[in-house]
């Protein structure tokens, strides 16, 4: 069992920076491959980044070279780098353990 806890979100103006976080309790957090989605009003949940547990690394089109996504296993812990925010980023980000464990996710709101 895996429990997972985000933090970080809130409330920016356009072209600013945010670092999520995202932590993990319970056993073998090294080996899953953890990934951030989002999920705006309105929308599907979408895949934003994702890292194997080597550290291999995945991104959607829409944020690549602005997000960047990282991992401390000695930590537990998973990051979401967030810069050059825009409007369109304005999302709940979720943490997810693929392919079993979800957070409750932290809000996120770009607005000037």
């Amino acid at each position: 069992q895996v429990q997972i806890v985000e933090s970080g979100g809130g409330l920016v103006q356009p072209g600013t920076s945010l670092r999520l976080s995202c932590a993990a309790s319970g056993r073998g957090f090294s080996l899953y491959t953890m990934a951030w989605y989002r999920q705006a009003p309105g929308k599907q949940r979408e895949l934003v980044a994702e890292i194997t547990p080597r550290g291999t690394t995945n991104y959607a089109q829409t944020v690549k070279s602005r997000f960047t996504i990282s991992r401390d296993n000695a930590e537990n812990t998973v990051y979401l780098q967030n810069d050059s925010l825009k409007p369109e980023d304005t999302a709940v980000y979720y943490c997810y353990a693929l392919h079993k464990y979800w957070g409750q996710g932290t809000q996120v709101t770009v607005s000037s």
